[in-house]
């Protein structure tokens, strides 16, 4: 059986491409248009008229959201399509989408031109003592007028990317001998995989950039043309294109049906990322993070070959019911049983091409630096639960101020995250964020924990009614925010359960990335004085409440069935208890941490199109702790002649000075010599940074230990489970 797998697998990756996309037709992407441009063209919490003024910011946003860094169009190809700018609203309601894919045709030409222009400069010799250098703001610069100023653009842009490559050798050949964390074994992990010159791995991520470009389907053009369209209205709004809508759902319920693994595209293959725990993968433990998928079987023995597919398209053919059984054809550097090394398989493949006419798939293999293998799995699909997005709880013992030790219990929120599907199915077991709180928190009470913390440093929001319902956790019944909608009508959301899980000293810690939800939550607890606030001088500031729409029940009237995606907008803001809204301007902490999100240049006010503060009437609520401000001062004080003493902090504030002064600049050197000084300055910072939002759970419970940020506000929760 495993000999026919592997056989099939093989046949895959040269005479199967597997079931055909579904091809959208023109009346249908037009019905798809002017329904997302009428529902957000009425329903829009700030409703805009489709005039010149409108289609003037459309057409200049459409070539920033395709062109970002400003490089593959020229000033020229702005005029020749200016043509369409004064009636592009008036072309939305009418479903003429022409410009949308007459411009994504040029953006494919520009970036062949480019990628063809990148092979000549990569075969030539690299003069990297030269004082030149590459704008970092390019996203603010002009275009380039014509194509000359184009392909001189293009030669300093390969430059840099050859330079840095260029650097990671050198760094590479440094670390060699070193003692190795875990990290270091997964770069020399990567390494195995890597083209043996920097030109060969510039090339390779550029075909991946080529393969997510050229071979979108018609719908997701749209997509990318709807979604900017939801964004002049507001940069919350967006389209998800059919293919996207089931990952936002993926996000909000926290889980998925598959096998557990989190991929990404490198060098035209399926890469594994990350395992997932407990998911199938991991519990069968053959598929390893840097194993490459190249063909996958389904049960009916239907084969697709995932060579150069982009990942949104590869993770479909992963995915599927539960239970269901996926051959996987996989290259690994970890021989097993009967392993079948790589050269033979592409003499296979090279062999199966001259016989057939097909495809030579053998030329993709690029000259690996490790050896590889070619090995089938069988694997069965099943519920994957992402828990490492879900809510985590730990206790900590913290000496106070005075010499107490104190048990502080912390807990983790990525998002306010809420499994509607499930929901409204009925499942009991449904995901839901103020659930496993609550659970945390009822076995925090057991173990008699003196205080408890809130990380919410990393949590971009998620459902209003989560929000609503944590805040319950925390006070016996009263108002938790207030909403305003289109028509100026204001409601009250309230906690209405009595219960109360935890009444002790709360401490909530946030960054310029606490968003949304977690503003709802916080500025509750904050206005009726029952929490604490740390953090950054502000939180992100989004003061919105999002609609999320399904649009394919919109065509059951017309008799259609049509995969049409979602649209997310603005329908409502929201006001704090005191009526102030967070929009823009966002929570202040009533203790300032200093820290690396704080120099980030992130927050609403940042964003193209955002809505203004507003402030409204106020409602009362009972206040928990009268003399909180006053405690908060006593322990500010406290606070900061504890990091004035903390080696780790102070080890903290020279990383976000350097980092401030990284931040700050405008452009790059790509003089080897002076690029080398910066080089490994800027890799320590960049770590520091990564190792705080790391995606797997080992590595981000170890960045939690080593935070100063977070240490220091558990110190400060500490203190203020005995501040009288």
């Amino acid at each position: 059986m495993k000999k026919i797998l592997c056989f099939v697998l093989l046949s895959a990756l040269t005479l199967l491409s597997g079931a055909p996309e579904r091809v959208y037709k023109d009346s249908e992407l037009n019905l798809i248009t002017r329904l997302t441009t009428y529902i957000l063209h009425r329903n829009h919490y700030r409703p805009q008229q489709l005039d010149v003024t409108f289609s003037n910011k459309f057409f200049e946003e459409y070539f920033d959201t395709l062109d970002p860094q400003r490089i593959y169009f020229t000033q020229q190809d702005v005029r020749h399509f200016e043509k369409y700018k004064p009636t592009l609203g008036f072309s939305l309601l009418q479903g003429n989408t022409a410009f949308a894919f007459s411009l994504y045709a040029l953006y494919r030409q520009r970036l062949a031109e480019f990628i063809r222009f990148s092979e000549q400069e990569c075969s030539k010799k690299m003069d990297f003592s030269a004082d030149e250098y590459w704008d970092l703001k390019r996203d603010k610069a002009p275009r380039p007028a014509d194509s000359k100023a184009q392909k001189e653009l293009w030669r300093l842009r390969i430059k840099s990317d050859l330079l840095y490559y260029h650097l990671l050798d050198r760094i590479m050949a440094e670390d060699k001998g070193k003692e190795k964390d875990k990290k270091q074994e997964a770069a020399a992990a990567a390494w195995k995989w890597a083209g043996t010159t920097p030109a060969k791995r510039l090339q390779k991520r550029l075909r991946d950039i080529s393969n997510e470009v050229m071979k979108k389907d018609r719908i997701d053009i749209l997509g990318i043309y709807l979604n900017t369209l939801a964004q002049v209205f507001g940069p919350h709004s967006s389209y998800y294109a059919p293919k996207l809508s089931e990952d936002f759902d993926i996000h909000m319920s926290l889980s998925l049906t598959g096998i557990g693994a989190t991929l990404s595209t490198d060098d035209g293959f399926i890469k594994v990322v990350d395992i997932v725990k407990g998911g199938p993968a991991a519990r069968d433990g053959r598929l390893r993070v840097e194993d490459r998928i190249t063909v996958a079987v389904q049960e009916n023995l239907e084969a697709t070959n995932l060579i150069d597919m982009p990942v949104s398209q590869a993770v479909r053919y992963i995915r599927g019911p539960k239970d269901s059984r996926l051959g996987l054809g996989i290259l690994t550097d970890k021989p097993g049983i009967n392993p079948v090394p790589l050269n033979a398989v592409a003499d296979l493949l090279h062999g199966i091409s001259k016989v057939t006419g097909m495809p030579d798939f053998s030329k993709v293999f690029p000259e690996w630096r490790g050896n590889i293998y070619f090995r089938p799995y069988i694997l069965t699909r099943s519920k994957v639960e992402l828990v490492d997005d879900g809510a985590k709880g730990n206790i900590r013992e913290i000496k106070t101020y005075n010499g107490k030790v104190k048990k502080i219990g912390i807990i983790e929120l990525p998002s306010f995250y809420h499994d509607f599907a499930a929901l409204r199915q009925g499942d009991a077991k449904a995901k839901r964020c103020s659930v496993d709180v609550e659970n945390i928190l009822k076995d925090f009470n057991r173990k008699k924990v003196d205080a408890v913390l809130m990380d919410l440093r990393f949590n971009g929001g998620g459902s209003l009614a989560e929000a609503i319902d944590m805040t319950g956790l925390f006070i016996r019944r009263g108002p938790v925010v207030q909403v305003r909608t289109p028509d100026n009508a204001i409601e009250v959301e309230r906690d209405n359960n009595s219960k109360v899980v935890y009444t002790g000293p709360l401490v909530i810690l946030t960054s310029k990335l606490s968003a949304s939800a977690s503003e709802i939550f916080t500025a509750a607890l904050q206005d009726c004085s029952r929490a604490l606030v740390l953090g950054d001088s502000r939180t992100f500031g989004k003061g919105t409440i999002l609609k999320v729409e399904d649009l394919s029940p919109h065509f059951r009237w017309l008799a259609r069935k049509i995969p049409a995606g979602s649209l997310s907008f603005e329908m409502a803001m929201f006001f704090r208890i005191n009526g102030e809204s967070v929009q823009q301007l966002g929570i202040t902490p009533d203790i300032k941490l200093p820290s690396l999100t704080e120099e980030l240049k992130m927050g609403e006010m940042f964003l193209d199109h955002h809505l203004p503060w507003d402030k409204i009437r106020s409602v009362p609520c009972n206040q928990h702790d009268t003399n909180l401000k006053r405690k908060a001062e006593l322990l500010k004080k406290i606070s900061q002649k504890r990091i004035d003493n903390t080696p780790a902090y102070q080890a903290h504030l020279k990383r976000i000075a350097n980092y401030r002064a990284h931040k700050n600049r405008t452009k790059i050197s790509l003089s080897e010599k002076r690029r080398w000084a910066e080089y490994r300055n800027e890799k320590e910072l960049e770590e520091t940074t990564e190792q705080l939002t790391a995606q797997d759970a080992d590595s981000r419970k170890k960045a939690r230990l080593n935070d100063p940020v977070l240490t220091e506000a558990v110190h400060i929760t500490a203190d203020y489970s005995i501040a009288k």
